[in-house]
């Protein structure tokens, strides 16, 4: 009879967790699948991204066969990207896409994922890792949803972050020419070139090799850099600055537009072009890399 009251005893305290367990389970599904829903649509219009995390997640959690699961799974990785968590956003989207490959948000899922390292692009003097990987994450889209909205805002964004990749080059580039390191800023604005040839950069990096050439006396190299210059980009501040920098200096008289060749006429041909008549004041431009624009995620109805 003792071992029988002692068995009791330590039966009892077991009975009173799973008694509360099973109390605390029934309080927690207090709310239905849709109610969770329609709270963490509240939480995410008030711009409580943690509040709205939770409620979807209690949605997964709670009634993961519900229809309403996977597509809550998809806005918490929003909410996260909302609240600049996009690391956390990430995960939960790669998770997603593992899972749920023939999902109707799986297109979107990538394209968040995507705009979780694009809104990480960092100013040029910065590493770029982020940015590489916002454009393999854009081409991705692309690829693989070729034919939808989302590839083709992507595409803009590849054009951007592409720029944005060679605005690096450049800035590394014209930092080995002011020290003198020629053959390093040649590799780099050749870099340019031939994986950026889309970009705006191009025709400095063309006008950056003719100066670079010049200066070694490697005319020959000049020269062709100069011509490819002058047919692909005549309209070009660049293209003006390379004639000048050939013909003597600043103050030299500009090249008429339709002019071929101009570069043999200065150096090692026969004769100059003929010139405008106005000498306008030409000042090296600028570059601007800090070309953004919103998201048009803003505008759509997540909650459709």
């Amino acid at each position: 009879m003792f071992k029988i009251f002692k068995i009791l005893c330590l039966l009892l305290p077991l009975f009173f967790v799973f008694s509360c367990s099973s109390d605390e389970v029934a309080e927690e599904k207090r709310f239905s699948a849709e109610e969770y829903f329609e709270k963490a649509q509240t939480a995410m219009a008030e711009k409580n991204y943690e509040s709205a995390v939770e409620n979807f997640q209690e949605i997964e959690r709670q009634y993961p066969f519900s229809p309403l699961a996977t597509r809550a799974e998809v806005l918490s990785a929003y909410a996260h990207y909302k609240d600049e968590e996009y690391e956390d956003a990430i995960a939960v989207l790669e998770r997603f896409t593992k899972l749920h490959p023939g999902s109707e948000d799986v297109a979107y899922a990538y394209y968040l994922r995507a705009l979780c390292y694009y809104e990480r692009i960092s100013d040029v003097k910065r590493d770029q890792e982020i940015t590489k990987k916002a454009l393999d994450a854009m081409n991705e889209v692309v690829v693989r949803f070729p034919n939808t909205e989302y590839a083709r805002d992507a595409k803009l964004k590849l054009d951007l972050s592409r720029d944005h990749l060679a605005g690096k080059e450049m800035e590394i580039g014209r930092f080995y020419q002011k020290r003198g390191q020629n053959v390093a800023a040649i590799n780099r604005f050749k870099e340019v070139i031939k994986n950026y040839d889309t970009t705006s950069h191009v025709p400095e990096a063309l006008y950056r090799l003719t100066e670079i050439y010049l200066t070694m006396g490697v005319v020959d190299e000049a020269r062709k850099n100069a011509a490819v210059l002058g047919h692909n980009f005549p309209d070009s501040k660049w293209y003006e600055y390379a004639y000048r920098l050939a013909a003597g200096g600043a103050d030299s008289p500009l090249p008429k537009k339709d002019t071929k060749g101009w570069f043999d006429g200065i150096i090692g041909g026969e004769e100059k072009p003929e010139v405008q008549e106005e000498n306008e004041e030409i000042s090296e431009p600028e570059n601007n890399d800090d070309e953004s624009e919103e998201s048009w995620l803003d505008s759509i109805n997540i909650f459709k």
